[in-house]
C-alpha cells in the first residue's frame, strides 16, 4: 500500500503559476501509475492528468492541455503538477492518486488517494 501527501497549493492570480507535489511512502513508488484529479465546490471530481509508472506516457484533460505538465521523479518518490497560465476555473481541491494498473482518466481506477491541496485562482 502507498500513502500520498500533496503540497504546493495556494492562492494565485489569474495567469500565474503553481507547482503541486505529491510525496509517496510505503510500497515502491515506481510500481504505481499516478494521476491528478480536482474537485471544485458543488462539482464532481474530475480528471486532470495521469502518468505511467516510468513517466514515459502522459495524458491530460482537454481543459488543461498546453498549460499543465505532469511529471514524476521515482528516485524522490514524488510526482509533480506544474500549472501555468492559471484561470479562475482551475480553482479546486487537487488530489493525487495511485493505481497498481494502467494510468487512466477514471477516478474509480485509483484505490489510493491523498488528502488534497487547495488551489485558488483569483481574477
Amino acid at each position: 500500500q502507498v500513502q500520498l501527501v500533496e503540497s504546493g497549493g495556494g492562492l494565485v492570480q489569474a495567469g500565474g503559476s503553481l507547482r503541486l507535489s505529491c510525496a509517496a511512502s510505503g510500497r515502491t513508488f515506481s510500481s504505481y501509475a499516478m494521476g491528478w484529479f480536482r474537485q471544485a465546490p458543488r462539482k464532481e471530481r474530475e480528471f486532470v492528468a495521469c502518468i505511467s509508472w516510468s513517466g514515459g506516457r502522459t495524458t491530460y484533460a482537454d481543459s488543461v492541455k498546453g498549460r499543465f505538465t505532469i511529471s514524476r521523479d521515482n528516485a524522490k518518490n514524488t510526482m509533480y503538477l506544474q500549472m501555468n497560465s492559471l484561470k479562475p476555473e482551475d480553482t479546486a481541491v487537487y488530489y493525487c492518486a495511485a493505481t497498481d494498473y494502467v494510468a487512466r482518466d477514471n477516478a474509480k481506477d485509483y484505490p489510493y488517494w491523498g488528502q488534497g491541496t487547495q488551489v485558488t485562482v483569483s481574477s
